[in-house]
């Protein structure tokens, strides 16, 4: 999709050839003595257009206007969350038709337009028009394939409207991965992927199979694996922004290619949804494809561990005992959490790169949905500065998470007489209890876990990957470059300065 950022005013746009032009109206609108002005200005006073967000009144050949289709959107205070429900409600009502070529008229909605907004809009009007084809032959595509942002001053939001043309790129290749069938999004695939965006400016890739990772000592992943005939890959993806001597941020996405439960099998109802199961491993490859667009001065490592978790001979067993990478045992009590067994191996390899922040991005948790639904994303962290800039990005990329807490009582339930460690806990309080878990394994780095298990797809009539939380990861990590820039965080790899004894 291509994107135009133009200055433009309210005359300018009613000449702008195009297919289709949208206006977004606010609450502050107030009509000129331009023929369109008049005409939304009359539209508000007569109730045929309102103000509230996604609310649309269409206009076919208007004298006033050039484009052959229009369509006035109440975008309400103007803010970037109500320009994004304007945009999404109109490029949703004209994607179907012939319009190719659109405009999106910022100047009839305020006189002065965030950057905030601009973002907003470019994201709506790539999520409205986006449509999946990799196994549908029969699809037309997207019809929508140019967009241009009118707004009243081009240079003011230049910034933020390239950032957001580079993660509408990620977003796309996260869906692109998210939404493929399982047979079509294989871990040898997945790495096929990967290595495909190593050949990317400033980011390299590195796959290791089923023997280099035996060799790791790799054992709780390994146990997840064994039952399928794919064999799986670990995923190095690394995306050098700043000199060597910076820690990188880490990673680490859960690419479980579909999961039926293992042994401890899912029900058949909604189960081709687990091919959904990767989408943090998705979400990983698409935050990279956008670094190499934004090319921040930042270093960041990318880690996935993917396969399959199936049901055979050879499949792990509950009460088996495991040994992960980092020694400790775990006794598998239920096959059916084995996002778990493979990011706990992931954590501990990311200690090799001596992290200044990790942060572990998986569909881990029924019990997450239960607790928060498809609007935020579970947030956990044994660190609170990185706990809070995390928020703070998502609500900045309207792709929210909310914190849940992690005190020590709620590891009772994973306490076992036969291991280390049980791979589970009781019913209550089951997103919080996998967090625990996960936890025992990031001692030696600043760790956060994103459980996107009710963010990262839609089901139903709309049902398909979202690429949530590749918003709020790129929006984190740009706000990192640009505090390296301003005062450089130290390395985590410097030595610490020597403190004087007292006598």
């Amino acid at each position: 999709m291509n994107f135009e950022l133009k200055t433009l005013d309210l005359t300018g746009a009613t000449l702008e050839k195009c297919d289709a032009l949208i206006v977004l109206v606010t609450q502050t609108f107030t009509p000129g003595k331009d023929a369109l002005g008049k005409l939304v200005g009359e539209a508000l006073k007569t109730g045929d257009l309102e103000t509230k967000p996604g609310k649309l009144l269409q206009l076919y050949r208007c004298p006033a206007v050039a484009a052959p289709r229009a369509v006035l959107a109440g975008a309400g205070d103007g803010s970037a969350r109500q320009v994004r429900l304007a945009v999404q409600a109109a490029v949703g009502a004209i994607k179907s038709g012939p319009a190719r070529r659109v405009s999106i008229c910022f100047v009839g909605a305020t006189a002065e337009v965030s950057g905030a907004a601009v973002r907003a809009a470019v994201l709506a009007a790539a999520d409205a028009s986006y449509v999946y084809t990799s196994t549908k032959p029969s699809a037309e595509g997207r019809k929508v394939t140019r967009v241009m942002l009118g707004v009243p001053d081009a240079a003011a939001v230049k910034t933020a409207f390239e950032q957001a043309v580079a993660v509408v790129v990620g977003v796309e290749l996260t869906k692109e991965w998210g939404n493929r069938p399982a047979n079509h999004a294989t871990p040898t695939l997945l790495a096929d992927a990967a290595k495909a965006l190593g050949k990317l400016p400033k980011v390299k890739c590195e796959v290791l199979g089923p023997k280099e990772v035996a060799k790791l000592g790799m054992g709780a992943f390994i146990a997840v694996a064994k039952g399928s005939e794919e064999p799986l890959r670990f995923i190095v993806l690394k995306y050098e922004g700043a000199a060597k001597a910076q820690a990188p941020v880490v990673l680490v996405g859960k690419g479980i290619s579909f999961d039926t439960g293992g042994i401890s099998i899912k029900q058949a109802s909604e189960m081709d949804e687990m091919k959904f199961d990767m989408c943090g491993a998705a979400s990983v490859l698409g935050v990279f494809r956008a670094l190499a667009e934004l090319k921040p001065a930042l270093n960041v490592v990318g880690l996935i561990a993917s396969c399959e978790n199936m049901p055979d001979g050879r499949a792990v067993k509950p009460g088996d005992v495991v040994t992960s990478m980092s020694g400790q045992t775990i006794e598998v009590l239920n096959t059916d959490a084995e996002g778990r067994l493979v990011l706990c191996d992931a954590l501990t390899y990311a200690e090799r790169f001596k992290p200044r922040a990790v942060i572990d991005i998986a569909t881990l948790t029924g019990a997450c949905i239960v607790a928060l639904g498809n609007v935020r994303s579970g947030l956990f962290s044994s660190d609170e500065a990185l706990a809070a800039a995390l928020l703070a990005a998502g609500e900045n990329a309207l792709d929210p998470c909310w914190r849940l807490p992690l005190d020590d009582e709620y590891a009772e339930g994973l306490k076992t007489n036969f291991a280390d460690v049980a791979n589970v806990a009781g019913r209550a309080g089951g997103a919080i209890t996998a967090a625990k878990f996960l936890q025992r394994f990031s001692g030696k780095f600043a760790w956060a876990h994103l459980d996107i298990a009710g963010t990262a797809w839609k089901g139903g009539a709309v049902k398909g990957a979202t690429a949530r939380p590749v918003g709020l990861l790129l929006a984190y990590l740009l706000d990192q470059a640009v505090k390296e820039a301003v005062a450089p965080v130290k390395s985590a790899r410097s030595a610490p300065k020597k403190v004087a004894k007292s006598d």
